[in-house]
């Protein structure tokens, strides 16, 4: 399984913030932000990604991550000039995509549910396009599904001014290999953009797209303003602090999926050995 994180932009909405760091790479709580969508696509089971990031931003995420081997993934980078929409990604990253399934999330999106392990395998290993639905309160501010009375999805507006329901489609999305074929043929948009709303809705049309809806027992933040960051920060240390578990470790995810064994992880703490980060793993390879 293949899968996609977009962290380019210019995080505008962060300013100064994000004068000299990319957004992606700002910490949520004790971790970087880029680092709560990687997991959820290795819990999804992908193992080859593709970071899509700035170009002056590249060498700055291949310290961070390398190639991915210390985690038992296949990491790349592809970088995006100017921000273009996100289903620009399928352009950029189609060698990368092939023939294969893949997952796409957005870099500053985070989710969170006991069941979101189980819930992202099945888009993973669905068919066609698989999306990801989630109530709020102010519904005008994203892509909007409608749904009929039987559940089913019946339409998909980005942004609309009077929303026909109240869920919105988030950052996490998994696609057949045709949808790179399907952002080289969909037109961009007014502004310029090449709309993730427009290949979903292409995806509908043609009877190929499901909507899961992420209920009361999920959490879906997104971390792209001050108030949004800091509320992502207190969600993230309130759950870690009660529960002593960690959200978004990339070590904890490779070494429970199976991806490094102990040995791997225990090289993963040495350096880190004396942080409460790499306290906290090696409690977990204590317990087995």
């Amino acid at each position: 399984m293949k899968g996609m994180v977009l962290s380019g932009g210019s995080g505008t909405r962060l300013y100064p913030m994000t004068r000299a760091a990319n957004k992606q790479l700002l910490p949520v709580y004790n971790k970087p932000m880029v680092y709560y969508p990687l997991t959820t696509l290795m819990l999804a089971g992908c193992r080859e990604i593709l970071l899509i990031v700035n170009p002056q931003d590249e060498a700055s995420y291949r310290r961070l991550f390398g190639d991915g081997r210390q985690w038992g993934l296949e990491i790349g980078y592809a970088a995006q000039a100017k921000p273009g929409g996100i289903g620009e990604a399928f352009l950029l990253g189609r060698d990368f995509v092939g023939k294969d399934r893949v997952g796409l999330i957005l870099g500053d999106n985070l989710f969170y549910g006991d069941s979101l392990p189980a819930v992202a395998e099945r888009g993973a290993t669905g068919s066609g396009a698989v999306i990801y639905a989630y109530w709020v309160s102010d519904p005008s501010a994203y892509g909007v599904v409608e749904f009929d009375e039987a559940g089913r999805p019946m339409s998909i507006v980005e942004k609309p001014k009077q929303p026909r329901s109240n869920w919105a489609v988030t950052g996490l999305y998994f696609y057949d290999a045709d949808v790179c074929e399907v952002a080289r043929e969909i037109p961009r948009s007014a502004r310029g953009e090449l709309e993730i709303s427009d290949i979903n809705a292409h995806y509908l049309k043609e009877g190929r797209l499901t909507v899961e809806k992420l209920g009361r027992g999920y959490a879906w933040l997104d971390t792209g303003t001050p108030s949004n960051l800091l509320r992502a920060g207190q969600f993230v240390e309130t759950v870690e602090d009660r529960q002593g578990l960690q959200i978004g470790s990339p070590e904890e995810v490779a070494w429970r999926k199976g991806y490094i064994d102990d040995a791997g992880l225990e090289r993963l703490i040495g350096p880190i050995r004396d942080s409460e980060y790499g306290k906290y793993l090696q409690r977990l390879l204590a317990r087995g």
